[in-house]
């Protein structure tokens, strides 16, 4: 899975706060990167079929939640990070983490699992 930059920052938004209407997170989109509503739309549309997010319409709103956990999702982003862009082949140390606002404390036991995970799939 390779995630672009708007898709992690809507996904991001859903880990805050789910689920969310298309208006709001195009206003979280629109203060990012500038976008057109069409663009937000087009961009949800697309994660809908990549099975990263879950559409339910209410009247004629849609309603948007994540279908990616996130701890597993940010550990695979962060390890093709660090294998792809900085070529770090290895363990990561997780509590470069620890000061992220998008990990709770009790998450960090989790990434790491998740980190180790990849890492033993990649050896074998």
């Amino acid at each position: 899975m390779q995630l672009t930059g708007p898709e992690l920052e809507i996904l991001k938004s859903l880990w805050q706060q789910q689920p969310l209407t298309g208006k709001e997170i195009h206003q979280r989109m629109e203060s990012l990167y500038g976008w057109s509503y069409s663009s937000t739309r087009k961009t949800l549309e697309r994660m809908a079929q990549k099975n990263y997010v879950s559409v339910e319409t209410q009247g004629n709103k849609k309603i948007y939640s994540a279908l990616l956990d996130k701890v597993p999702t940010l550990a695979a982003f962060v390890k093709d990070f660090s294998e792809r862009v900085l070529e770090i082949d290895g363990n990561l140390p997780v509590a470069m983490f620890s000061g992220s606002q998008l990990f709770e404390q009790d998450e960090l036991s989790e990434l790491e699992a998740h980190l180790n995970t990849l890492q033993q799939q990649k050896n074998n």
